[in-house]
C-alpha cells in the first residue's frame, strides 16, 4: 500500500538559508498536505528560524553538522518515509505523485536532478549527475534522498562526519538494495555553488572530494579543504 502524504516526512537541515526557508515549507505544504515539515536548524545567526516556524510542523535546534541536523529530524519524525531535503532544492512533484512512485515500499531512493541556472553548461551538468548517479546506484542530498523509517534505523542513520554523509549512507543501503529513481519525478536544485566557485573549479572540485573519499581521504580532511579551514 502506498504512504499517504500523512505518512511522508521531510526532513530539512538549515544554516542560515532565511532568504529560502519560508518559500520552500509553503511549497511543501501545497504540494504536500498533511506531510510533516521538520526543520533543523544549526545555529543560524539570521532569520531562519523565525522564518521558518509559521510553515514548519516542527523546529529543532542542532549542533551544527548536516548528518546530525538531519538525524535528529529523522528521531523526531513520525512518516513512514523519511525524505531528506536541503534548503534550496525543490521536488517538482506532488503527493499523488510521489504515492504512486512508493506504492511498492522501496527501501530508499532519490531523484533526477534539475539545476536552476539557465546557462546551457547547467543542463549538461545535470545530465552528467542524473547518469552518474543511476549508473552508480549513489546519490546525493541534493536529489532529496528518501529512506524508509525501518531501514535508515537499521542502518544507524547518518555517520557522524562533516562531509559526505550522503554518500556514505547510500554506499550502506546500496549493499543492501539497489535504490529507486522514480521516473518522471525530478527536483530542482540551486546552481549557487557553481555560480559563486565558478563552473569548471566547481566541477572538478566536487569529482576530486568524490574520488579521494573514494580513496579512503577523511571526511573531515576533506571538509577542511572544501571550505577553506587550515587547521
Amino acid at each position: 500500500m502506498a504512504a499517504p502524504a500523512s505518512q511522508l516526512s521531510f526532513v530539512i537541515p538549515v544554516l542560515n538559508e532565511a532568504p529560502r526557508i519560508a518559500g520552500l515549507l509553503k511549497d511543501l505544504q501545497a504540494r504536500f498536505p498533511g506531510a510533516e515539515r521538520v526543520v533543523v536548524d544549526g545555529g543560524s545567526d539570521d532569520d531562519t528560524v523565525a522564518l521558518a516556524l509559521p510553515g514548519a510542523t516542527s523546529v529543532l535546534v542542532a549542533e551544527p553538522g548536516r548528518a546530525l541536523q538531519m538525524n535528529l529530524g529523522a528521531r523526531s519524525a513520525q512518516g513512514e518515509y523519511l525524505l531528506f531535503l536541503h534548503a534550496d532544492t525543490t521536488p517538482l512533484f506532488d503527493a499523488r505523485s510521489l504515492r504512486a512512485a512508493l506504492e511498492l515500499r522501496p527501501a530508499w531512493g532519490y531523484f533526477r536532478l534539475r539545476l536552476d541556472g539557465r546557462a546551457a553548461v547547467f543542463r549538461l551538468i545535470e545530465r552528467a549527475i542524473s547518469w552518474r548517479s543511476s549508473a552508480s546506484g549513489i546519490g546525493t542530498g541534493d536529489q532529496l534522498l528518501f529512506v524508509r523509517r525501518d531501514v535508515f534505523a537499521a542502518a544507524g542513520g547518518f555517520a557522524a562526519i562533516p562531509l559526505m554523509e550522503d554518500i556514505e549512507l547510500c554506499v550502506r543501503l546500496r549493499q543492501q538494495q539497489r535504490p529507486l529513481l522514480p521516473p518522471g519525478l525530478w527536483v530542482r536544485t540551486s546552481s549557487r555553488r557553481w555560480e559563486k566557485r565558478g563552473v569548471a573549479r566547481t566541477v572538478v572540485e566536487m569529482w576530486g572530494l568524490r574520488l579521494a573519499y573514494a580513496l579512503g581521504v577523511s571526511p573531515a580532511r576533506l571538509w577542511r579543504y572544501y571550505y577553506g579551514v587550515t587547521r
